[in-house]
């Protein structure tokens, strides 16, 4: 795996722009960039024929969770049809793995032992010792994997925290020890909760081992947003520029622009699924770079909102799609009124046109963070862009 930094923010800005090269992918994927949530391997409402007809390589980033395969066929048939790449049938994507998600393996702190760590899973609570988890990465056989951590709540006690921490570090070294022979890519795990203190020293830990990547876990178990923001720079301030860090579990567009603004190239997130289900499309303008900017000033003068009801009988007659200036599959077949029935009949086909929609606008969304900040313009973008959101808000409010 080759990383490189290809824009930095001028003004001490951390936000940068980079290209991320797996070998044998055969392509380079831009960076900040999405990871695609998977449930067993693929998008929830996705086949792999509906998951080409996103945009590319944009789409080509999945998180899968060993987790999921844990009652899944056995490791040896997984090994023996290529990993997961062969399973699925999906040979160029690039997939991470990593233990947890928040949909259906949550951590569990009060569970989780020096043995191993514990997951919430739909079959019951499972603990995970490194030696289990790293025989589903082999088998497995993703493009780049992290190690086990202990995630602790926001709340937990400053031994709490550092008790999650060593864990976490001693479960890094057991999964490298493990991984010798493979020689994959790995994501060393940073958490440490809310404390600063253990937040730096296991960012600084993890940076000493023999790493291709960072995963800074542990987000969005309760912690305020003043906090996450002041965690993730100062962890960021730990890493060596010349390698990625992702953050899982910052999926709304101000966190995802506060990670940015942290130094963060890749993000895991739910957000997209959790909009589908919930019958939500996405709508907000997210082409301001390529449309709006111009000599420094982005125009503000279109309304804002994040995302719509489907279900809201307000649909019911609306002949229009979803976003006008949308090329997605949804938007260029279909409208509101149809899906606003679809919804409201119970039928399936709702939440696969709603994820094709919302996969592709929040691609777009990360598209135009790139370009922010190739062109130099990512502060003004960012400010702008909450403004605006705040702006709407005070608007419907009163």
């Amino acid at each position: 795996m080759r990383f490189v930094v290809t824009k930095v923010c001028s003004g001490g800005g951390k936000a940068r722009a980079g290209a991320l090269h797996i070998a044998g992918a055969g392509i380079g994927i831009e960076t900040p960039a999405l990871l695609l949530s998977t449930r067993k391997g693929l998008p929830a409402f996705l086949s792999c024929d509906l998951l080409a007809s996103l945009p590319l390589p944009d789409s080509l980033l999945l998180h899968v969770c060993p987790t999921h395969f844990i009652e899944g066929p056995p490791v040896k048939t997984i090994s023996a049809i290529r990993g997961l790449h062969g399973m699925l049938g999906l040979p160029d994507h690039i997939l991470v793995a990593a233990a947890s998600d928040s949909i259906e393996s949550l951590p569990s702190c009060e569970a989780t032992n020096k043995f191993g760590a514990s997951f919430e899973t739909p079959s019951g609570r499972r603990l995970v010792k490194p030696s289990d988890y790293m025989e589903l990465i082999s088998c497995m056989k993703p493009n780049i994997w992290a190690s086990l951590a202990d995630e602790v709540p926001a709340w937990v006690t400053e031994k709490r925290n550092k008790v999650s921490v060593d864990r976490t570090l001693r479960w890094l070294d057991a999964c490298i020890a493990l991984d010798v022979a493979s020689g994959t890519n790995s994501f060393g795990v940073i958490v440490g909760g809310s404390s600063l203190e253990q937040r730096k020293l296991c960012a600084t830990e993890v940076s000493k081992r023999n790493v291709s990547g960072f995963w800074i876990a542990g987000f969005g178990f309760g912690e305020s947003i003043e906090e996450r923001c002041t965690l993730l720079n100062a962890t960021t301030d730990c890493l060596p520029r010349e390698k990625p860090r992702l953050v899982s579990r910052l999926g709304l567009p101000e966190e995802v622009l506060e990670g940015v603004a942290a130094g963060i190239d890749l993000f895991d997130s739910t957000y997209i699924y959790q909009l589908t289900m919930g019958g939500f499309a996405l709508i907000f303008p997210v082409d301001m770079v390529e449309r709006e900017m111009q000599n420094g000033v982005l125009n503000t003068t279109d309304g804002d909102s994040t995302k719509i009801n489907l279900r809201a009988t307000t649909y019911r007659k609306d002949t229009s799609r979803l976003v006008d200036s949308c090329n997605c599959f949804t938007c260029q077949n279909h409208t509101r009124a149809y899906l606003n029935h679809l919804l409201n009949v119970h039928e399936m086909l709702a939440q696969i046109l709603l994820e094709i929609h919302n996969t592709h606008h929040y691609l777009r969304f990360f598209h135009s963070i790139r370009e922010a900040i190739k062109v130099g313009e990512f502060d003004l973008f960012r400010q702008e862009f909450v403004k605006k959101r705040r702006t709407h808000f005070a608007a419907v409010v009163v």
